[in-house]
């Protein structure tokens, strides 16, 4: 069925009983997992001579981005290192988290992305859109979501 699959984490708690259920899943197929991590690119809001006092650097911001990916990648490598499933993880900057995890997984040859899903409804689903909900507009690759 399906041999490499697609596991993109945002770091929440969701993400993480995704990760669960994606690690299941692989072993249970004989499939292998590449865990991803879209982070946001660096930016600064500097007007004039003022200043931000949270203001980093690009290589402060190189920093503390590896580290984030490394936290967050980390749950993967280790449940799917518990399951004896193959794994690698990747990550990479970008403001739109869904067409890195569309991108991801045409590069990486997946033939499935499996994600977890907010659940946002009504109005707030309305505004704030959802990454999974583009994801399955956009990938051209099967996606299972995990609620």
């Amino acid at each position: 069925m399906y041999k490499h699959v697609l596991v993109p984490t945002d770091g929440s708690n969701l993400s993480a009983r995704a990760i669960r259920e994606a690690v299941a899943f692989a072993k249970s197929n004989g499939a292998r997992i590449t865990g991803f991590y879209a982070a946001p690119n660096y930016s600064v809001q500097v007007y004039g001579d003022f200043v931000p006092s949270d203001f980093i650097t690009p290589q402060e911001f190189a920093k503390q981005t590896k580290r984030t990916a490394e936290q967050y990648l980390g749950v993967i490598q280790k449940a799917a290192d518990a399951a004896d499933v193959r794994c690698k993880t990747v990550h990479l900057l970008s403001d739109t988290p869904w067409k890195a995890i569309v991108k991801a997984a045409h590069d990486n040859k997946c033939d499935l992305i499996f994600m977890a899903s907010h659940g946002r409804r009504g109005l707030a689903g309305l505004l704030l859109g959802s990454e999974t909900t583009k994801v399955l507009t956009h990938s051209k690759i099967p996606v299972l979501v995990h609620r």
